[in-house]
């Protein structure tokens, strides 16, 4: 196929054969703090310290993220599917019933994720249905457990294997 012929549910299914995690990027609109799921996040830079998330374009948490120019991205462990999913729900108030903490930045976090970078963001673009964000992290902890993973439209876990990979190539 090419980029012409390619329908947006044969996209969805091709790229969903790669595994992810799953974050929540959270903000402040204001006083209001927004939330969104997301998958497509990625390490860009160590130094300095760069990451990049793919935000929908158009939704609340995005006119959040991009006009306060601070968020941040809370690492979700395994059993935070309900919150994952909590979050992916468009159109609601996400933090309803969530006791509501807030990082060093005064951006909203999610209580008990594996992981919060606090960022400002350095730059943004938009690319198809989307918005690119680059951000600089400014603050980081995290702490030990299992990740939440994403697989083909579905949460699954993810184990460690323990032992050093094969070498397929020689």
């Amino acid at each position: 196929m090419t980029s012409a012929t390619i329908d947006p549910l044969t996209m969805r299914r091709t790229i969903g054969r790669f595994a992810t995690g799953v974050a929540v990027v959270t903000a402040l609109d204001g006083d209001r703090p927004h939330g969104m799921t997301v998958n497509s996040l990625t390490s860009v830079s160590l130094d300095p310290p760069l990451l990049l998330v793919c935000l929908t374009t158009g939704a609340r948490t995005t006119k959040a993220v991009v006009g306060d120019g601070r968020f941040a991205i809370n690492i979700l462990g395994a059993r935070q599917e309900e919150i994952a999913l909590r979050f992916a729900r468009r159109g609601s108030d996400h933090f309803d019933g969530l006791p509501l903490r807030y990082g060093d930045h005064r951006v909203p976090v999610v209580p008990d994720a594996l992981a919060h970078l606090e960022c400002t963001v350095d730059r943004h673009f938009e690319a198809g249905d989307h918005e690119v964000v680059v951000g600089r992290v400014e603050q980081v902890c995290d702490r030990a457990g299992a990740p939440l993973a994403f697989l083909g439209g579905r949460f699954g876990d993810l184990t460690e294997r323990g032992t050093e990979p094969e070498h397929w190539f020689f």
